[in-house]
């Protein structure tokens, strides 16, 4: 333990010294060997041997990581580095590539100002290589590039030196087209990859050797000497002349920004508050003697010391007992303890100060996201997940006397990872969770069970549609059970971009706030007098107020609200979300005296009308796909095509390389179960497949009856959907 103790020592010290501090995630494809890399940069801390670096794998500290070979969560660790007689600090996030744990990734993105792309030289840029990518230069995130698994093109694909150095340039213009497309305007020409300007290497983790061209330079080594020495299996030489931990610490080093460089250009993206206040410059110039601002990207639940909050603090400094502000809780809480990770330990420290992440203990109710600051302020923009949950299955406790414990353990994993989402059904009393595929709910499953030692009963599998509207309908009217009251709707489909806005989250859910906000919506189709009229933005519906004049109506405006939340909520056909529609509100007669209009007359009146206008539009449901990519000997594709053609799945493109085809298909969730053993019949076991989300699409036409009533039946409705009059006539 007194190395750990010592390490922290150093770390503190190190901390205060802003333009040598890293912070860094390492990110990839799947099976990339990012874990494998940090491994190395582990041993170099002196945490743990040279010899095991590699295999330990020592932030897969999981035993569920261990097991299954994969990284489910990301890791923290801090550690302490000489280079060039300078002391540095490097604060590292290891992330998960299997596209179930994306939303890992996303939030490590919120807390570095770099990151270290790994991709394998084999498999080249795959699908979740370009999401982490496009994630990172979203979130204002410098790239370097660490190629991995050299050898085996030289060893399994037997390429010569020219093949190999195809291969490079075909990643490297694949790396900078991404980058061209979606870093900042003024950072596309400093961001771009070029071999001369080193910030891409070129190695293999598991052999722990890597070259980059500075490193080529300062150990008088060439490609000739790597491309004999890797046919000749001779890694020892090259991990003499050019140790891995060595080239990636000096790329870290010299091309990823500290955050007294990365602050100015990230701030503004990130944070939109006023950057002229107090809070705005201090975190410009990442000052530690300022107010403490900090953003919440990971929350650990740990039996003994309760919710610790994993948080990048962009100003001010922060120690044991001081109060900080909680954004979404409008409320103080103190710090019990501050302590920086060291993989799966969690060691005290004194204070942690601006530019560094650190672990606040004793901060209550925390969730992933969450600003936190010495005084009130404007919040940072949320963490947008790039994929949503599309698989559901519904948990119960096995004995009734676990129930409290079982919702205890739901309430912990959900804010540890905010893309599971835990449900209560209220008319079954069964607790929903739903999640990014079968494998995270699996996990989930497991970590109930296996840590938190509840016996659970689980559903099997369910998909989680949405509903939407296809055409417009109204004015329809609605009257409220007394009959006092009278409101007239009319609903439209949104604009594509509009909702595509507020799915990326340019335009925020919830009620508007803000000039801006009008101007944005004008340019994104809305008219002028709409847009300055919204009540409220919800599960990407728009409510508006398109009344002139009406009595009485800014008093039941709330409401109003709650009705159109619950009508989209669950929709008429399936009680599923409803997405993309605009609903307004184009006339209303009124009660005068207000114990006429209270929430029994008023949310029935408004929801009735709206579902009544939803049917008559015509309603439709949207079932979610998956982007599939399945590599296979060419000698099978036929067979892959036509197992994925009778799943329901498009073919969205096929490659050829060699004796390898690599064929791209959208394949509905639905049809995904079983997939495996489907897809390793018709290759004999040859072929491998990858899937990332791809968004929610309509299902055919002439499927929908039948989805309609599998859902209905389940959520123990009656099989056929309602009319618009079962809804009018109430």
């Amino acid at each position: 333990m007194a190395r750990k103790e010592l390490v922290v020592e150093e770390v503190q010290k190190l901390m205060s010294n802003v333009d040598q501090i890293r912070n860094v995630a390492i990110v990839a494809h799947v099976d990339h060997g990012k874990t494998t890399l940090t491994d190395s940069l582990v041993a170099r801390a002196g945490l743990i041997s040279k010899e095991l670096a590699g295999e330990q794998r020592v932030l897969d500290y999981d035993e569920q990581e261990q097991a299954r070979g994969i990284t489910i969560k990301s890791a923290n660790i801090s550690l302490g580095f000489n280079y060039e007689g300078k002391d540095y600090l490097i604060n590292l996030i290891d992330t998960p590539g299997h596209v179930d744990f994306g939303g890992h990734v996303t939030r490590a993105m919120r807390a570095v100002d770099g990151v270290v792309l790994v991709i394998d030289a084999v498999e080249g840029i795959m699908p979740q290589t370009e999401t982490v990518l496009r994630q990172a230069l979203k979130e204002r995130a410098k790239p370097v590039i660490f190629v991995n698994k050299v050898d085996r093109l030289i060893n399994e694909m037997k390429l010569d030196q020219k093949g190999m150095q195809d291969k490079f340039i075909k990643i490297l213009m694949g790396v900078n087209k991404i980058i061209s497309s979606y870093a900042p305007e003024d950072k596309k020409e400093d961001w771009a990859i070029a071999v001369e300007k080193g910030n891409i290497a070129f190695g293999s983790a598991y052999h722990k050797w890597a070259v980059s061209i500075s490193s080529m330079k300062r150990f008088n080594i060439s490609f000739k000497d790597i491309y004999e020495k890797c046919a000749a299996e001779d890694h020892a030489f090259l991990v003499e002349k050019s140790p891995v931990d060595d080239v990636l610490l000096e790329m870290v080093i010299k091309y990823l920004p500290n955050p007294k460089t990365a602050q100015p250009y990230r701030i503004p993206v990130l944070w939109k508050g006023d950057v002229n206040s107090e809070e705005g410059k201090t975190m410009l110039a990442c000052d530690s003697t300022g107010k403490p601002v900090g953003v919440c990207f990971g929350v650990v639940y740990d039996e003994h010391a309760g919710e610790v909050g994993i948080v990048r603090l962009f100003s001010g400094s922060v120690k044991k007992g001081d109060p900080l502000y909680i954004e979404s809780k409008k409320a103080y809480s103190k710090v019990q303890q501050v302590a920086v990770y060291m993989g799966p330990d969690r060691v005290a420290t004194e204070q942690i100060l601006a530019g560094n992440i650190g672990a606040f203990v004793g901060l209550k109710d925390l969730y992933v996201g969450e600003t936190i600051s010495a005084q009130p302020i404007e919040p940072f923009e949320q963490i947008k997940h790039y994929s949503e949950p599309v698989v559901t299955k519904s948990i119960e406790a096995k004995e009734s006397k676990d129930l409290a414990k079982l919702i205890e353990a739901l309430r912990g994993l959900s804010k540890e990872d905010p893309t599971l989402r835990v449900t209560l059904n209220q008319e079954t009393g069964e607790h929903l969770i739903s999640g990014m595929g079968e494998l995270h709910l699996e996990i989930i499953e497991y970590k109930i069970r296996n840590e938190k030692k509840i016996n659970i009963i689980t559903s099997p599998p369910i998909v989680v549609y949405q509903e939407t509207i296809t055409g417009s309908a109204g004015p329809i009217e609605g009257k409220s059970p007394n009959k006092h009251n009278k409101l007239k709707f009319i609903v439209e489909p949104l604009p594509e971009e509009l909702t595509k806005a507020i799915v990326d989250g340019t335009i925020p859910e919830g009620r508007p706030k803000g000039k801006e906000l009008v101007e944005k919506l004008v340019e994104l189709g809305l008219e002028r007098d709409e847009a300055k009229k919204i009540y409220d933005i919800h599960n990407r519906n728009i409510f508006i107020d398109g009344t002139k004049g009406i009595q009485y109506l800014n008093e039941i405006e709330e409401l109003l609200v709650q009705g159109f939340e619950e009508a989209t909520n669950q929709g008429p056909l399936a009680k599923e979300k409803v997405v993309g529609a605009k609903v307004t509100l184009v006339d209303a007669t009124l009660h005068e005296d207000n114990i006429h209009r209270g929430p029994a007359q008023m949310i029935p009146t408004t929801k009735r009308p709206i579902y009544a206008a939803f049917i008559m539009a015509g309603i439709t449901l949207l079932e979610p796909k998956q982007k599939v990519l399945i590599q296979c000997p060419q000698d099978y594709s036929g067979d892959v095509i036509n197992m994925t053609n009778g799943r329901r799945g498009q073919l969205a493109g096929m490659e050829q390389e060699g004796e390898t085809a690599s064929i791209t298909t959208l394949m509905p969730v639905a049809e995904m179960f079983g997939f495996s053993n489907d897809l390793r019949s018709a290759t004999q076991g040859r072929a491998i497949w990858y899937q990332e989300y791809a968004g929610y699409y309509p299902v055919p036409r002439d499927v929908v009856p039948k989805v309609v009533r599998q859902i209905r039946e389940r959520k123990g409705e009656r099989p056929e959907p309602p009319t618009a009059q079962f809804f009018l006539e109430q």
